[in-house]
């Protein structure tokens, strides 16, 4: 039986509460690209929205501490930190965001960190689409998860 539906077939959030409590710790990523003019306003911080990449920041804290409510079926999760680097790629001319999300309790955080880098990277485009509406979002992807039932995980 699959894990999310009962046993009538209709959707159901994953009983958890039998679970050891344990430190779950999650890191996505993924990447914009953009055209030079408008990697250039970014880090200039030219671009007339305000402060993107620290925009982009906040922006990645919300969408994982607010995972639950836009994911189906994610349980509503007391996180314990979230931590957003922003690395430029100025050959690419691309920004890559890294999500790293924690948490101790009965489920993983891969969710989190996931949503947390979505939301960060819409938020560059957002501010920047004025720039350059061709932006391309791309490589958002699980790097790593520690702790649960399942052990760890290391992406290649």
């Amino acid at each position: 039986m699959l894990s999310h539906l009962d046993s009538n077939q209709h959707p159901t959030m994953v009983h958890v509460g039998d679970k050891a409590h344990t430190e779950r710790k999650a890191v996505a990523s993924g990447q914009i690209s953009m055209s030079a003019d408008a990697y250039n306003a970014i880090v200039g911080q030219t671009i007339k929205k305000g402060p993107v990449l620290q925009t982009a920041i906040i922006a990645a804290i919300m969408g994982a501490k607010q995972t639950s409510s836009l994911i189906p079926l994610c349980h509503p999760l007391n996180l314990s930190s979230v931590q957003v680097q922003v690395q430029e790629l100025e050959e690419l001319c691309a920004f890559k965001l890294f999500v790293s999300v924690t948490y101790t309790g009965q489920t993983g955080v891969e969710m989190e960190a996931l949503m947390g880098v979505s939301v960060g990277l819409l938020t560059i485009y957002d501010m920047a689409k004025a720039v350059d509406k061709g932006m391309v979002i791309s490589d958002v992807r699980l790097e790593s998860k520690s702790g649960g039932k399942s052990g760890d995980y290391k992406g290649s």
